[in-house]
């Protein structure tokens, strides 16, 4: 019966994954990184210039774009920002730039100026199908592996995952790179296990993709080679070790250059009317802050020869990555503030913003997983090969995330999340099978439907502040914010919420300190008094009448400093003395200070 349901059944969990993410979007304002990403899109359609946002490939803010040339839009190329000619840093101007694209862009010869809220909305539809897509791939996948009745749960895991659900409808390059990530794992398995020219091919096309969708994807070169290795050294055949060896990595090479000379003639397209003195001038400004290594000098140097310009840029693109990695961020963290990470953000972030049933999950997953290899010894590595690189590419992924100072968001784990839900529905199916006493496999049934009815919930419970969702340790979204916030909790998502309460109130002025991507200017016009606790001079006795603050900013204003940050902090310690009378949403804290 379930077999002929199967497809039928995940149709319907992606109608009401599309449904939910949907209703998400409609609900979200601009998040901060949306900002830049939107117009920078817009900018390599329309443009064909590549100045905009380098340090994140042009595939997924491509796509968001689509849509938008169906629109009659006011691109202010004319801008100082555009021509980059303004006093802000580099890495701000695309932000400045991006705020008057969507709201600053008046009328030209006659026409209307842009609606933000209507290319916001048009330019997340495509990040829904990607989503959609995502977890159509995921359950082809997992019906190889697992069958129809198990995809279903990895699909269930999938499209009611809080994190999903929060990402998934941002123009954004998290859920892009988790696609890509899937889809390279899946080819380049299929041609270790049948290495054809046609496998070569679709293997290279595949990696390619990743590539452009997230730098992040790199990690994917030295992983691939890691597995295509420890592939050939346990499916000899009748070549021996080191001629199969010889062989993979011969092939490997092969799908390389495919996915290389595939990059490089997108790449191209984006550089047609990017001036090759501006690509120098520009690429010496982003790499130099972290000291120009030879590698870097080499890239500056094919900067503005037009046969290497391409590859320039697309290199360009991950040497910020990695310095971006390298440097990190600001960070609140458990009360605590500094500007890098803890090794051990990524773990607790994990266990706060998952849903519980998918750590007991995991706990019968692992002891399938060890009754598995138990029962089936040395050779199940080599009988499942798949597995086993799933497993190998979380570790990986999750030491480097661990070991690096870039700690914003549990969205940057995503890529990992699919393998995940792979691995522990494999071992929940394991667990199963190795209970044999009809009443024992009853009670593991109805523990399972239960756990998948609490998982379920527990993300339910959020809708439609995904973005904020924390699970019950750390005392549900109403209080995650005391854990992180950022991306995890607050991206200036809730900012239409603070309009409505506004109107609703009928507020006047309104004090803001506001985290995200929208123009509280241009919404709430003379309503709107910026509020700035750390400008040189702010009186906090002054402050009087309605004030709401983002709790990106708030929890950033009373942390403890580590003894290493030389921020100023501190700074809403004074407004600890209130109790908020309001939130927008979750993340937009409002008072009315007599």
């Amino acid at each position: 019966m379930i077999n002929r349901l199967a497809v039928p059944l995940a149709f319907i969990l992606l109608t009401l994954m599309a449904g939910m993410a949907f209703f998400s979007m409609k609900q979200d304002a601009l998040t901060f990184d949306e900002l830049a990403h939107i117009p920078a899109g817009y900018s390599y359609l329309t443009q064909q210039d590549y100045r905009l946002n380098p340090e994140h490939p042009p595939l997924a803010k491509d796509l968001a774009a689509l849509p938008l040339l169906f629109l009659n839009l006011n691109f202010p190329a004319e801008s100082s920002n555009w021509k980059q000619e303004a006093e802000a840093p580099a890495w701000w101007v695309q932000f400045d730039l991006g705020k008057e694209f969507l709201y600053r862009s008046g009328p030209l010869d006659g026409e209307a100026g842009n609606d933000p809220k209507q290319i916001i909305f048009w330019s997340r539809l495509p990040m829904i199908l990607l989503l959609l897509t995502l977890g159509a791939f995921l359950f082809f996948w997992a019906r190889k592996i697992l069958g129809n009745d198990w995809a279903l749960l990895v699909l269930s895991l999938f499209a009611f995952s809080p994190s999903f659900l929060a990402h998934g409808h941002l123009v954004t390059t998290d859920v892009a790179s988790a696609f890509g990530m899937l889809v390279a794992m899946y080819f380049w398995l299929e041609f270790l296990k049948q290495p054809t020219k046609g496998a070569i091919g679709k293997a290279g096309v595949a990696l390619a993709l990743a590539l452009l969708f997230k730098f992040s994807a790199v990690l994917l070169l030295p992983f691939f080679a890691i597995i295509t290795l420890f592939y050939a050294f346990l499916h000899p055949n009748s070549l021996g070790k080191v001629r199969a060896i010889g062989k993979y990595v011969g092939l490997s090479a092969l799908a390389g250059i495919v996915a290389l000379a595939l990059i490089l003639p997108i790449y191209q397209l984006h550089l047609l009317n990017y001036p090759a003195e501006r690509q120098a001038r520009d690429t010496i400004a982003d790499l130099q802050p972290g000291g120009v290594t030879l590698y870097e000098q080499t890239v500056i140097w094919m900067a503005d020869k037009p046969p290497f310009r391409a590859f320039a840029q697309f290199a360009r693109g991950i040497l910020m990555a990695t310095q971006r990695g390298q440097f990190g961020n600001t960070v609140f963290l458990l009360g605590d503030i500094k500007a890098g990470g803890w090794w051990y953000y990524f773990p607790l972030i994990y266990l706060f913003k998952v849903p519980l049933a998918l750590h007991i999950l995991m706990l019968a997953g692992l002891a399938g997983f060890i009754l598995s290899i138990k029962k089936k010894g040395a050779e199940w590595v080599k009988n499942n090969f798949s597995l086993f690189a799933f497993g190998l590419f979380i570790v990986g992924y999750w030491a480097v995330a661990m070991t690096g100072n870039l700690n914003i968001g549990i969205r940057h784990l995503l890529p990992t999340f699919p393998f995940l839900y792979l691995l522990v529905v494999y071992g929940v199916k394991e667990f199963a099978n190795s209970r044999s006493a009809p009443r024992a496999k009853r009670k593991f049934a109805v523990a399972l439907v239960l756990l998948f009815v609490a998982y379920i919930g527990s993300s339910l419970s959020s809708s439609p502040n995904y973005i904020s969702y924390y699970n019950e340790l750390a005392g549900g979204t109403k209080n995650g914010y005391k854990i992180a916030v950022d991306s995890n909790y607050d991206w200036g998502q809730d900012f239409y919420h603070l309009l409505a309460f506004v109107k609703a109130n009928q507020i006047q002025k309104l004090r803001l300190d506001y985290f995200g991507g929208e123009d509280p200017a241009y919404w709430l016009g003379e309503k709107y008094i910026p509020l700035n606790p750390r400008e040189e001079g702010f009186t906090p006795s002054e402050v009087e009448g309605w004030v709401a603050v983002s709790a990106n900013q708030l929890m950033g204003g009373t942390a403890k400093p580590a003894a290493s940050f030389d921020q100023p902090t501190g700074y809403y310690g004074w407004l600890q003395q209130y109790i908020p009378v309001a939130r927008a949403g979750k993340s937009i804290f409002i008072y009315h200070i007599e």
